[in-house]
């Protein structure tokens, strides 16, 4: 197929607000393909290459400037195998050069698109629940049996092209298996913990850890510890794969979290705690200084069974027989609840989980079935810019502009601006790790990939005349960055609407 039959729809999904329409487009391009097209062409439109980053940013792109070809030729094939040849290539003049010849076969709307979807700007419209009623639309399947699978194998990509060339059977491959890491179940923010009793009735209560969450996968003597972005950090935490292969089960998949402990018991700041899970590890010596102890929470695969839609209460009785789990209460009484969030705080931890007995493990979900009580109000929010300090922040990258996610309309949706809660020494790493993702600058702002995720706290959200979306965060200050958190992870603007009208 022809970029230029991607562009199109691509344009044309940009410019209709209608679902139904999106949705239509999306599977009229679809059942046009073939073969690795379908993979290619579904990672396109959902904003990423088959090769993810492929080492050109911001100058790079500029250097490969190209005077556009009169007439569409490129295949989507060609594309994909250029991509792969960049991110193979060593050196920037070397990628450069091949991105330039690529943009020089490519019309100027093509190299618009192309420039989009390298320097991660892509706005089409195609989020990733538009594009699985897509693929479900084009394949004539049902979009829940499409959305499960596609949660199960960890992304829409892996599943389009089985759901397109195999339809139902094709879905059926898709099933949880050992060593596949899984979307984790993701919970919603509950005013307070009485609201959260009010909602689910007898409720499973858990302390909200402050850790790393992990998801460890284990198959006799194997095993393998994935990050909360699924990456493999088996390396990393040999005292967690000790503790897993002690365990009596020959086969399972834990969900859980990871902390290092002061002497007394109580937690370190999750910044120490992830410095276990750095790139370069001196993984004695830090076990050493920072042990993790694990604690965990849900047990999704045992011994050949899969426990995905087992209700909580089931998969936590059989959890307790095999492992440590998090310290827990099940009760009805909001009193009983105000207490036992009390306990957790004075313990150091964040709060408390909240979850529904009879609910399933719904794959990479947010819904009412987890709800979360933090002592604080905090949002994870995307840095979508950040200006360059005075005085004694010269030179560092300060004043920070905060987004949340916009499920309906596409992109963030800007909500203020923060310098406040930052040290030193996260001056100095954001400035680097925000200069690693820039766009664009001009003479006060450096404009950056909506890529990194910081918790912001704050005391309430206002009304304001200021930024496009009416509302802004007041005595916003940040607590922490999440660097575990993609951009897909953070808090959406319309969970933001609910808070500010007291229904979140």
């Amino acid at each position: 197929m022809l970029l230029a039959n991607v562009v199109e729809t691509s344009r044309r999904i940009a410019e209709t607000s209608k679902r139904l329409a999106k949705i239509d487009l999306l599977a009229a391009l679809l059942r046009q393909l073939h073969g690795e097209e379908i993979d290619i062409v579904v990672s396109f439109l959902s904003a990423r290459t088959r090769q993810g980053r492929i080492g050109v940013g911001y100058g790079a792109l500029r250097g490969a400037a190209a005077h556009p070809a009169e007439r569409p030729g490129l295949e989507i094939v060609d594309i994909d195998r250029a991509f792969a040849e960049i991110a193979a290539t060593r050196g920037t003049r070397a990628r450069v050069q091949i991105l330039h010849q690529l943009l020089a076969r490519a019309t100027r709307p093509e190299q618009q698109f192309l420039a989009g979807l390298i320097g991660g700007e892509l706005r089409q419209g195609a989020l990733e629940g538009i594009m699985i009623e897509g693929v479900a639309r084009a394949a004539n399947l049902p979009a829940d049996r499409v959305r499960h699978a596609a949660m199960i194998a960890g992304d829409i990509a892996a599943i389009a092209r089985s759901a397109l060339e195999k339809g139902v059977a094709g879905l059926d491959e898709h099933r949880v298996r050992l060593f596949q890491p899984l979307q984790p179940m993701l919970a919603q923010a509950a005013g307070d913990v009485a609201e959260a009793v009010g909602d689910l009735g007898e409720t499973a209560l858990e302390y909200k850890l402050d850790g790393a969450r992990v998801q460890v996968h284990k198959s006799g003597g194997d095993v393998v510890v994935f990050s909360r972005a699924l990456n493999d950090v088996t390396a990393a935490v040999p005292e967690v794969v000790q503790a897993v292969r002690a365990m009596p089960a020959n086969e399972l998949i834990l969900d859980g979290e990871v902390l290092s402990l002061k002497p007394d018991g109580r937690p370190q700041p999750f910044q120490v705690t992830m410095r276990r899970f750095g790139r370069r590890l001196d993984i004695g010596s830090l076990r050493a200084a920072l042990p993790l102890t694990p604690s965990w929470f849900d047990l999704l695969y045992l011994d050949g069974a899969g426990l995905l839609d087992e209700p909580q209460s089931r998969r936590f009785a059989a959890l307790e027989k095999i492992a440590p789990v998090v310290p827990h209460l099940t009760t009805s009484d909001a009193g009983k609840a105000r207490e036992f969030l009390q306990s957790a705080l004075e313990m150091g931890h964040e709060g408390v989980m909240a979850k529904a007995r009879d609910a399933i493990y719904a794959v990479g979900a947010r819904g009412r079935a987890w709800l979360k009580v933090k002592h604080v109000h905090t949002l994870d929010l995307v840095i979508l810019a950040a200006e360059w300090g005075n005085g004694r922040r010269r030179g560092w990258l300060s004043n920070l502009h905060l987004g949340a996610r916009d499920t309906e309309k596409g992109g963030f949706a800007m909500l203020g601006k923060t310098f406040k809660g930052l040290t030193d020494e996260m001056l100095a790493w954001q400035t680097r790790e925000l200069l690693k993702l820039e766009i664009a600058r001009d003479g006060y702002a450096v404009f950056v990939e909506p890529k990194l995720v910081a918790e912001i706290a704050f005391n309430e959200i206002q009304v304001s005349p200021r930024y496009p979306s009416g509302l802004a965060l007041r005595f916003a200050r940040v607590k922490r960055y999440r660097p575990d958190k993609s951009a897909a992870d953070s808090d959406t603007f319309q969970t933001v609407q609910k808070i500010a009208t007291g229904r979140g």
